[in-house]
């Protein structure tokens, strides 16, 4: 993979918190694949940094879990196995539902609109044959991200934030199938449910759009095989 094409070189030679702040939204927006390796020298080259803010960048996703060491130095994009999976999912579902529910009571005018714009981009960049899937993870990062921001609860918008650290890389495996899933655009319908209950204040069916969007790619996901198996399949719900 060439870093160089995701990431920007560093202005200032800083800084771990500089270069903890780009790894990490690389994880969170989905656009390295579960299971990739990494080196801290290809991430410093593609930084512009040298080692050590690396290294301590790297150390700090390692403790949240959201990157792998190995003894040879390489690090790794973890791969979820079927049950942290649905964990994940389940705490998912109950904590960007409530989010989604509140944004439609507090969204204001102003972050409708950006709302609609991003969700128009997503479903125009689906037009295209074939959509560019990494437009597609960045737009479904930031249409989800534009609307939990409205539901003025910094601490769950913290914690979603870390669900998506961990989860972030295998949910691009949603977007980048090429399956029928993308073909029927099913994650535009979804979004655009969602859109339309924000614009109708309405919380019960924001919340519903919501987890109805992430019961569907996580049931794709385990049902693909991309997770390590570690319990029988069964249908993703909420506990």
């Amino acid at each position: 993979m060439n870093l160089s094409k995701l990431v920007s070189p560093m202005i200032r030679q800083t800084l771990s918190a500089d270069v903890y702040s780009q790894l990490r939204d690389l994880l969170i927006s989905g656009r390295v694949m579960p299971g990739e390796k990494l080196s801290l020298r290809s991430i410093a080259d593609a930084l512009g940094v040298s080692v050590m803010p690396v290294r301590e960048a790297v150390h700090r996703l390692v403790a949240e879990q959201a990157l792998e060491m190995a003894a040879n130095r390489y690090i790794r994009v973890p791969v979820l196995t079927v049950s942290q999976f649905r964990e994940i999912t389940s705490i998912r579902l109950n904590l960007e539902g409530q989010a989604a529910a509140r944004a439609a009571q507090l969204v204001s005018a102003e972050a409708l609109q950006e709302i609609q714009g991003i969700h128009d981009a997503f479903c125009q960049e689906f037009a295209q044959n074939p959509p560019d899937e990494s437009r597609l993870i960045a737009l479904n990062k930031a249409l989800h991200f534009a609307i939990y921001g409205q539901a003025d609860m910094p601490i769950l918008l913290q914690i979603v934030e870390s669900l998506w650290l961990r989860i972030g890389p295998i949910l691009n495996y949603d977007l980048r199938s090429g399956t029928e899933r993308v073909i029927q655009r099913v994650q535009a319908s979804h979004h655009a449910a969602l859109v339309q209950a924000l614009k109708a204040r309405d919380p019960v069916a924001a919340c519903e759009a919501l987890q109805g969007d992430i019961k569907s790619a996580a049931e794709f996901i385990v049902n693909t095989g991309a997770l390590v198996v570690a319990d029988a399949i069964k249908p993703v719900d909420a506990e």
